[in-house]
């Protein structure tokens, strides 16, 4: 059993490291070496907003490992003070099935969505003449701080931050956040044109079920946007954009923005191409229209950091078990 504390100890400060194996992730996934079927959503119809999912998934490499993510988000537990996920996640052994390990994995969770998005930036804003100095986040949680530790982690430099927020008190407080860890101007912006407008690197971090932002003319100066939260962008913002994705196939079902656009225009062709294109050079992005990543999350990347997790702590001698968890090893008794 890991808990949270020592999921934390592994990876925080790590964010290079634990970015490398992210990417490590994507290339086995781009060449056929990974098991990522469908995610699977439990739903509530007395809590519409409120979901469970659950990510399986195997990878090959030097250590073989399949395993499976267990995650709730509620985005209700906000306004009762406690965070809008909880995650757990097992691993399996590749040569009997058997469960090894069980993880905290509402951190592991938050470190690989924001290796995605700093892998992602730091690519594909390498394809457009440099990085962006000014940044603005739509949406102030738990994801916004992991994606701006890790980019800060992978070596973006912000002379301006921009933060936005329907909650004036969660903008506040990650304005007080950004001011104790950045030496760059941080503004607060009423309106999420603003936010938009102003800068050149937007990152949609929000809990949305439904695309609120549709008007193209805010992407006008060709921003590269990290659209994490999958539901921010209206299809016409999708149809002006060149747009890149994890999982072609993921990224086409539950609703998410491109999704939508698909069941509007019929097919597919508005996909550039995945996140493992762009690593390869089979893809590269335009100067002259806006970049949008938008990564659907595969458990593959989930099971790559929490295997390395392990690896750390079993290194270091640190393993919490659980004697006799299984009570009966002998077929016949």
């Amino acid at each position: 059993m890991i808990p949270g504390a020592q999921v934390h100890e592994v990876i925080n400060g790590k964010e290079a490291e634990v970015t490398r194996i992210v990417e490590a992730a994507y290339r086995l996934h781009g060449t056929g070496r990974t098991v990522n079927p469908d995610s699977y959503f439990l739903r509530f119809e007395d809590r519409p907003s409120s979901r469970i999912i659950a990510l399986p998934a195997s990878l090959s490499g030097e250590e073989p490992v399949h395993g499976i993510k267990w995650i709730s988000s509620f985005p209700e537990n906000v306004a009762a003070g406690i965070p809008r996920a909880s995650a757990v996640l097992i691993l399996n052994d590749a040569r009997t099935g058997y469960p090894f390990a069980c993880l905290e994995s509402s951190i592991i969770s938050a470190a690989r969505t924001a290796a995605s998005a700093a892998l992602a930036a730091v690519e594909l804003s390498g394809q457009r003449g440099g990085r962006p100095a000014r940044v603005g986040f739509f949406g102030t949680g738990l994801i916004a701080r992991f994606i701006h530790s890790y980019l800060v982690g992978n070596g973006f430099v912000f002379d301006e931050l921009g933060v936005h927020d329907l909650s004036a008190e969660h903008a506040k407080d990650f304005r007080g956040y950004l001011e104790r860890t950045e030496q760059g101007t941080v503004t607060v912006h009423e309106t999420a044109e603003e936010l938009v407008r102003s800068s050149d690197l937007v990152v949609f971090a929000t809990t949305a079920a439904h695309p609120h932002v549709s008007d193209p003319d805010w992407f006008a100066h060709n921003p590269l946007v990290l659209h994490v939260s999958l539901r921010d962008l209206a299809p016409e913002i999708v149809l002006a954009s060149h747009n890149v994705t994890d999982d072609i196939e993921h990224c086409m079902k539950a609703n998410t923005s491109l999704h939508l656009t698909e069941q509007q225009v019929g097919g597919r062709g508005f996909v550039a191409g995945t996140l493992f294109d762009v690593l390869t050079g089979q893809l590269v992005c335009p100067p002259d229209r806006p970049v949008v990543f938008s990564p659907f999350g595969l458990g593959v990347l989930d099971l790559a950091v929490a295997h390395h997790v392990y690896g750390e702590v079993r290194g270091r001698g640190a393993l919490h078990t659980v004697p006799d968890f299984f009570s009966e090893l002998k077929r016949y008794g």
